[in-house]
């Protein structure tokens, strides 16, 4: 991508959470040799309007040392090209939706201070997943030992722009991390036509081949399953570093911000999992 600013915008709040998604997404700038921009929200606006200008000055300092942790973090990737930090005023979720149309990605932990210990992913989480701009990455699930391999980069495909937009970032993906691509292709998604399966089996093919010749360094495995694509990704984050999915496939409804499989995915998936809207 282009023209964008901001580089990787990292959703960072202090917690533990956090500073998994903090670390991802220094690693993934440096891959790409982009600014890694640390983000911090804040409702700066309420402190003001109640005229409480002391809580309003400790907060400000409590932001900047957060920030300064943030930035530690980040260091132990060493050689980042450029690391930047906001504390902005608004509700997270707003903020970081808003600074999504000028990042090449926005990256977020699984749940942030103020998250459910009990729930799956928090609310910022989720509203990023569902509203951002562009490609979004859900840090979650655990990082694998050192003496196991690091996986392949799986996407689920099923012709639909939305996951035809995603196979070309895992595509990117996979190059970055010298790693197999595991394309996967549910036909229980497949238009409820006659011949509705093999027609969805053939796009996803040609589609592949297309991919393949742009990318011959790249090995790809091809996966058709007449299962669920809700059940045959989460088989395949199984195994993968990184799940990638388009923001709704052939099976969303009109008007949802978010399908069905993408948000198991963010909600369920062992390994950070990546959700990617459609250019605004």
């Amino acid at each position: 991508m282009t023209g964008m600013t901001d580089g990787i915008i990292a959703g960072y709040d202090g917690s533990a959470g956090s500073g998994e998604a903090l670390r991802w997404a220094a690693r993934e700038a440096w891959a790409r040799g982009t600014a890694l921009t640390i983000c911090l929200a804040w409702p700066a606006a309420d402190l003001r309007q109640l005229g409480d200008w002391a809580a309003h000055d400790r907060a400000c300092l409590l932001g900047g040392d957060i920030l300064a942790r943030g930035v530690r973090l980040a260091e132990a990737v060493p050689d980042l090209p450029d690391v930047r930090t906001v504390l902005a005023d608004g509700s997270p979720a707003h903020v970081l939706c808003e600074r999504s149309g000028t990042a090449d990605m926005v990256v977020v932990g699984s749940r942030g201070h103020g998250g459910l210990a009990d729930s799956w992913l928090g609310s910022v989480s989720w509203q990023v997943a569902c509203h951002a701009q562009g490609r979004v990455v859900v840090v979650r699930g655990q990082w694998r030992p050192v003496n196991q391999s690091a996986g392949p980069v799986a996407a689920g495909v099923d012709g639909s722009p939305a996951s035809l937009d995603a196979l070309a970032f895992a595509f990117e993906e996979a190059a970055l991390r010298d790693v197999p691509l595991v394309a996967v292709c549910a036909l229980a998604d497949a238009p409820g036509r006659l011949g509705g399966m093999q027609h969805m089996e053939d796009d996803f093919h040609r589609e592949m081949t297309l991919h393949e010749k742009e990318h011959p360094e790249i090995t790809v495995l091809r996966q058709v399953t007449f299962g669920t694509p809700r059940s045959a990704l989460l088989m395949a984050a199984a195994e993968a570093q990184l799940i990638v999915v388009g923001s709704r496939g052939l099976g969303g409804v009109e008007g949802m911000s978010l399908g069905s499989v993408a948000g198991a995915l963010v909600h369920h998936s062992p390994c950070p999992a990546a959700v990617v809207h459609p250019a605004r």
